[in-house]
């Protein structure tokens, strides 16, 4: 891939995403081994492998890895004020499923906030990057970048909400109901802040857990994008969460500021 002088770190990211995702490809189209964190959620072995791959991609740049895989077996590098993110299988109920909605997570975040993403869907090569100098798509087509093209949010008549497959919850229909919702698309994955950074959807708002690694990489393409995600007290979200065990509150990822306020009101609201 060509390489851009103002932007490194992102090529590293590009390319540490491509190569996990070549990895998780070869596991996913044979028998998928699965176990058990302590926590209850499913790994498999691409899981692990995968993230060494990430890991050892972006160990030239120097900065630290916080990774999903490295936390669970008690390998957390100092971190400081800048530090890559990384899942390197976010998804793994729909890999387990092979409905092809899984994703690579690379981000990058700095005093706090992530400032760039890097997300790939390896089943279907879809390629989402957002930074200092926007947000893009493309596809990965033999491990190169081609038909890559800007994204930004955008508008609908009535809005459309994204959703998980794998972890709903009853406020979610009266939020709908609220804030009159057109539609309700369902996606596994991180690939939800990429349908809001596309503009097929508006709003993506989360009522269960989710760590810094599940929404670091999202979260960059899709403020690139020209969206926000807030907390819901209305703040922006923050990164270095170490003292929480990186756990996120919850929080509502929209196509503008305005309208994540607005829903995280409205969820405050529901949640009491």
């Amino acid at each position: 891939m060509n390489r851009s002088p103002a932007l490194p770190l992102t090529d590293h990211a590009v390319e540490a995403a491509i190569a996990a995702a070549a990895l998780i490809c070869n596991v996913y189209h044979r028998p998928i081994h699965v176990t058990t964190k302590d926590d209850g959620s499913p790994v498999t072995e691409a899981d692990a492998a995968a993230e060494a791959v990430i890991i050892d991609h972006l160990r030239q740049t120097g900065l630290p890895v916080l990774g999903e895989e490295s936390v669970a077996a008690g390998i957390i590098p100092k971190l400081g004020e800048r530090y890559f993110v990384v899942d390197p299988l976010d998804g793994t109920k729909e890999f387990i499923k092979r409905n092809g909605e899984f994703t690579v997570n690379i981000g990058l975040v700095d005093h706090g906030r992530p400032v760039m993403g890097v997300v790939l869907a390896p089943a279907t090569g879809e390629l989402f990057v957002g930074d200092a100098a926007g947000a893009w798509t493309a596809r990965i087509d033999g491990g190169a970048v081609t038909d890559r093209r800007a994204i930004k949010v955008g508008w609908l008549p009535r809005l459309r909400i994204v959703a998980s497959r794998s972890h709903g919850h009853a406020a979610l229909e009266q939020l709908s109901r609220t804030l009159d919702v057109e539609k309700d698309i369902s996606v596994g994955s991180s690939l939800k802040f990429c349908l809001l950074a596309r503009g097929d959807a508006q709003l993506y708002p989360r009522f269960t857990p989710t760590c810094e690694w599940d929404t670091a990489a999202g979260q960059a393409v899709l403020e690139a994008a020209g969206g926000a995600v807030v907390t819901l007290d209305g703040e922006a979200m923050r990164y270095g969460k170490g003292e929480f065990q990186f756990l996120n509150p919850y929080f509502v990822a929209a196509a503008s500021l305005d309208l994540a306020q607005k829903a995280a009101a409205e969820m405050r609201s529901l949640l009491g």
